[in-house]
């Protein structure tokens, strides 16, 4: 088996030389969920939170068919400006594919816990996770979230399941 095609800032990588805690963050929200330049003052807020708590920020992101764990200030500007249309919604089905293609990719929280299982990162933090969308009998529209939960090795501090979704079904 090859090696994932890892990239990290040269900030995560210190930390993680030298044992210091670091938080995975995603990347969605920042290419699909806010308008520019909205999406780049959160993604810096969020960032200097998690240091101000006394760790390393690794925002993942796919650029160029590489994973990238941690963005420097230039990288994440260049996220944050990249639109929509050019950047792939990335859970467990598309990674391989933006990889392999050199395409650009921002992760969902499933995306995300992988790249950060793969880095040697422990903890992710997330606004919300996905789960059982509504009319689920359906579309069986169940998010690779879940599965992500129960089977990679990340711990997800969130603020729970998504309201728009089945939160009964969800739980």
């Amino acid at each position: 088996m090859t090696q994932a095609p890892l990239s990290y800032s040269p900030e995560v990588q210190a930390a993680l030389d030298a044992g210091q805690p670091v938080v995975a963050l995603e990347s969605t929200i920042i290419t699909h969920g806010m308008p520019w330049p909205q999406n780049l003052e959160m993604a810096e807020k969020v960032e200097a939170t998690i240091r101000e708590g006394g760790a390393v920020p690794a925002t993942i992101t796919v650029m160029g068919g590489q994973i990238h764990i941690g963005l420097t200030p230039a990288a994440l500007r260049a996220l944050a400006q990249t639109p929509p249309a050019d950047a792939m919604k990335l859970s467990r089905a598309d990674l391989a594919v933006c990889i392999a293609n050199g395409r650009t990719g921002a992760t969902t929280v499933a995306a995300t816990m992988i790249c950060a299982a793969l880095a040697g990162i422990r903890v992710f933090a997330t606004g919300g996770i996905g789960g059982v969308h509504r009319g689920v009998e359906d579309t069986m529209d169940i998010s690779a979230d879940l599965y992500e939960l129960a089977a990679t090795p990340v711990t997800v501090v969130s603020a729970g399941a998504k309201a728009i979704l089945d939160l009964p079904r969800t739980f």
